[in-house]
């Protein structure tokens, strides 16, 4: 299961009032080889729902996993932080063993 926290929920209503075209979209989140850790989070808005996608729902807010990926992100919480030193969307992954200093990318 991925989750959303309320900060990620009230950031991504922002987003998408913000950006009208993207109102209605899915959040998709994946992984893929790449970054200073080995494996890199991916983050975007899809409107297309793919045949082998997880569907997981929380707060309001659907994001869709493919397969590959929910292997790495299962029970990941997908989390905002403002502020000066704030990373905006970024992932509570307790499947990580570590990560880069900026969050983007991580290992198992």
């Amino acid at each position: 299961m991925i989750t959303v926290s309320d900060a990620a929920k009230a950031y991504i209503d922002k987003l998408q009032g913000e950006q009208p075209d993207n109102k209605g979209k899915f959040i998709r989140v994946g992984v893929r080889g790449g970054g200073c850790s080995g494996l890199e989070y991916q983050l975007e808005f899809d409107s297309d729902q793919r045949p082998d996608d997880q569907v997981f729902e929380d707060k309001g807010i659907t994001v869709l996993v493919d397969r590959k990926s929910l292997l790495y992100l299962f029970g990941t919480e997908l989390d905002y932080s403002g502020g000066l030193n704030g990373k905006g969307l970024f992932f509570n992954n307790p499947n990580a063993t570590r990560t880069c200093s900026c969050g983007e990318s991580f290992a198992v």
